[in-house]
């Protein structure tokens, strides 16, 4: 039977809230050291790449603040609990709070269990009604519970690190085969001169479809069973689930339209402008997102690249104040020089394995995130005993065993 203590999150190691170095010296921000944010944390287990990168200089200006490679950060400011690792020495911005683990802790097992706090970070953070703020001395001392053998922390890290190392490869995998695909498009379509059916736009040959929300006062039309997605959901590589469900007549009762699977989705408005994404299932969207359907004329496998390459055109009209947004026509009004049906099909027959090899590894990480969900509040609590787990058996996901007290 695993025995386990009572801590504060500060008795894990130390922690470090981050810095902002001053964004006024240039010189600070030209290197390859990581200077991490929130955003750069809330995609996976691991931080490989930031939006901006700091100098030595840079670095050495916030020198308190520097973390050291398998530090674990959490985000603390306004959307809380977002964790990550660090994966080489890095700065954060004062939005994140840090663990450098110490010696009797797995650093790990400490990134799951700030995972498993996320329930605690979300009923924090409704407790206020302005921006939320989970400061320094509140997060050292959050009260948590854990193995105190280090091995047992191991081994329960294992577990679930088996799984996210999967999820990782996928999506490694996956950032080649998208970047084969783009590459592929770039050369038939880009690069060189090619046989084209006429100069029209792409409205003309596709239906571009403006999302919209059911009424959020009718209960009834909520909670069915047809995918609804927001906008934030098109920052996702591919959209695999949804963000919520409608009923039927919530669909019939809105501006909203059911769009197949292999719809290319584009955000129109707010934080996500210009963010693009391919829908891996049927569904809804609300009005910040509009749908490129794919038809005979013109495949998915186009469509897709074809917005993507032409995403700062479509930007350059954008308008407003302080909510920039462009609009369904601005899409529609995208000057499109059709390729002939042969090329099409020939370009087609090349890259449709890429996307679909890419969706099938999408879904997988998807069933193994949602195993990796299950399984940690009952290995964090120690209803799942790892005391006989084999950790060199940790490499595949299909040799997991262990059972529950």
């Amino acid at each position: 039977m695993t025995k386990w203590r009572e801590i504060k999150l500060g008795d894990l190691g130390e922690v470090v809230t981050g810095k902002t170095p001053s964004t006024k010296v240039d010189a600070y921000w030209c290197g390859d050291i990581p200077f991490i944010t929130p955003k750069d944390i809330q995609s996976s287990k691991h931080i490989f790449e930031t939006e901006r990168y700091l100098s030595n200089e840079g670095m050495l200006s916030v020198k308190g603040s520097i973390l050291p490679k398998n530090a674990i950060c959490v985000s603390c400011i306004g959307n809380i609990g977002y964790v990550s690792m660090t994966t080489k020495q890095s700065i954060s911005n004062q939005q994140i709070n840090s663990i450098i683990a110490n010696d009797e802790n797995d650093a790990n097992f400490v990134y799951y269990l700030m995972k498993s706090l996320w329930p605690y970070f979300k009923n924090y953070e409704g407790q206020s009604t302005t921006l939320s703020i989970l400061n320094k001395s509140q997060f050292s001392k959050i009260d948590v519970c854990i193995p105190k053998n280090k091995d047992i922390q191991k081994k329960i890290a294992g577990v679930l690190g088996a799984l996210d190392d999967k999820i990782e490869l996928n999506n490694k995998i996956n950032n080649n085969l998208e970047q084969q695909a783009q590459a592929l498009f770039k050369s038939w379509f880009v690069d060189k001169e090619y046989e084209v059916e006429r100069e029209t736009t792409l409205g003309v040959v596709c239906k571009c479809e403006l999302g919209g929300t059911p009424s959020r006062i009718k209960s009834e039309y909520w909670g069915g069973n047809i995918a609804w997605i927001n906008s934030g959901e098109v920052n996702n590589f591919r959209i695999t689930k949804a963000s919520e469900y409608i009923t039927e007549i919530g669909l019939k009762h809105s501006a909203t339209k059911l769009l197949p699977r292999k719809t290319t989705v584009l955000a129109i408005t707010g934080a996500t402008l210009g963010q693009i994404s391919l829908l891996e299932i049927d569904s809804c969207t609300n009005q910040s997102v509009v749908g490129v359907l794919e038809n005979e004329t013109l495949p998915y496998e186009f469509i897709y690249p074809y917005i993507c390459y032409n995403i700062k055109e479509l930007l350059s009209h954008q308008t407003g104040g302080a909510q920039q947004h462009i609009n369904k026509q601005n899409v529609e009004q995208l000057t499109l020089s059709l390729p002939k049906s042969t090329l099409i099909k020939d370009y087609k027959n090349i890259v449709a394995p890429i996307f679909e090899l890419i969706a099938k590894n999408c879904f997988e990480s998807e069933r193994l995130a949602s195993l990796r969900d299950a399984l940690l509040p009952k290995l964090m609590s120690g209803e799942i005993d790892v005391s006989n787990v084999d950790i060199s058996a940790l490499t595949s996901t299909d040799k997991l065993s262990f059972t529950e007290d």
